[in-house]
């Protein structure tokens, strides 16, 4: 079953003790490559560097190019469903909340393989 995470911190610390931080950057510069967004991430990224950069970016989508902004996030795959517990506050707590959806859905997905590669 896969754990519950409260915020991106948790999620990335807990992505860093599995070892499965590096293949969470992997697979951020293949979906952000993929939805043709100019951000990548080196193998030496602090989770810390990398969560205020996804904010950073996410914030930027959302105000000036919503529809690529849109694209990413059919690339990623985040459930339609996952978007409608966010509240419409400011844009800055709604790119936190989606930074933190992004880096959920990347996880799983690592998750996933890592699992079907062990079996």
């Amino acid at each position: 079953m896969l754990p519950k995470f409260s915020d991106s911190d948790e999620l990335l610390g807990h992505t860093k003790s599995e070892g499965l931080y590096h293949a969470i950057l992997d697979q951020l510069n293949k979906d952000f490559t993929l939805a043709n967004i100019d951000l990548q991430f080196g193998g030496n990224t602090p989770p810390k560097v990398l969560k205020k950069r996804l904010h950073e970016k996410l914030y930027v989508l959302l105000l000036e190019r919503f529809s690529d902004y849109l694209n990413l996030m059919y690339v990623i795959d985040i459930p339609e469903r996952a978007f409608k517990n966010i509240e419409p506050t400011d844009a800055v707590e709604v790119a936190e909340k989606v930074t933190f959806l992004l880096l959920g859905r990347e996880w799983q997905k690592v998750w996933y393989k890592k699992q079907n590669k062990s079996s």
